[in-house]
């Protein structure tokens, strides 16, 4: 089992940046496949980024390619999410999840473990 924590949310102004950290406890990090989903009021959880065990292919929904960036680091049991040229769209709740099975995937029912979540809010 894993626990995960987010944190770096906050209220930003379009074009600003963000990042968003995910430490994870418990289990060995590295056994797991991390993603990054996001929730808006009244919408359903939607995939924003995933990346394996080692950082290789990581893994972004179209929205967000060129603006946002992944990335872990096991040594600190912590996955990034680093968050450029922010919209008003990008305004959720953010969430890490970890997946047992270290294979990729885009849906949010294949994770096993979450984290609380963290808010992200963007003005215009």
């Amino acid at each position: 089992q894993v626990q995960l924590v987010e944190s770096g949310g906050g209220l930003v102004q379009a074009g600003g940046s963000l990042r968003l950290s995910c430490a994870a406890a418990g289990r060995t990090f590295s056994d797991y496949y991390i993603g990054w989903f996001r929730q808006a009021p009244g919408k359903e959880r939607d995939f924003v980024a995933s990346i394996n065990w080692s950082g290789v292919g990581p893994y972004y929904t179209d929205s967000v390619k060129g603006r946002f960036t992944i990335s872990r680091d096991n040594a600190k049991n912590t996955v990034y999410l680093q968050m450029l040229n922010l919209k008003p769209e990008d305004t959720a709740v953010y969430y890490c999840a970890a997946r047992s099975v270290g294979t990729r995937s885009n849906s949010y029912w294949n994770y096993d473990y979450w984290g609380q979540g963290t808010q992200v809010t963007v003005s215009s």
